[in-house]
């Protein structure tokens, strides 16, 4: 064999191979932004997760938003609710009753 033939030989099989591996380059880097794009299968299950999460914070808050409210309409209306209102005026008055505890606790740890 003589360099010509060999090199003929090459170019045609390059020429040859370019177009499958060329397809191929481009099947790989298609997958791989399927995979690890914004919008590829990783990301949607970091989304999925943070909906998780979302969701039960949201949960959470709207059961305490609740709980709130339900507060609130014993202290409205035409029916008070008198251990709520009891409650409230003594917090905001620092009264107790004569057969209640005083705790002290510290300034800067407020309860209120």
């Amino acid at each position: 064999m003589d360099r010509d033939s060999l090199g003929r030989r090459l170019r045609r099989w390059l020429k040859d191979a370019a177009p499958p591996v060329g397809l191929a380059l481009l099947c790989g880097y298609f997958l791989w932004h399927s995979l690890h794009g914004d919008s590829g299968l990783l990301a949607r299950e970091r989304r999925s997760a943070e909906i998780a999460e979302a969701k039960v914070t949201l949960a959470k808050v709207e059961a305490e938003r609740e709980q709130m409210e339900r507060r609130v309409l014993g202290l409205r209306g035409d029916r008070i609710d008198r251990d709520q209102l009891d409650e409230r005026a003594r917090t905001l008055l620092n009264l107790v009753g004569k057969d209640e505890v005083v705790i002290p606790y510290e300034a800067n740890r407020r309860l209120y």
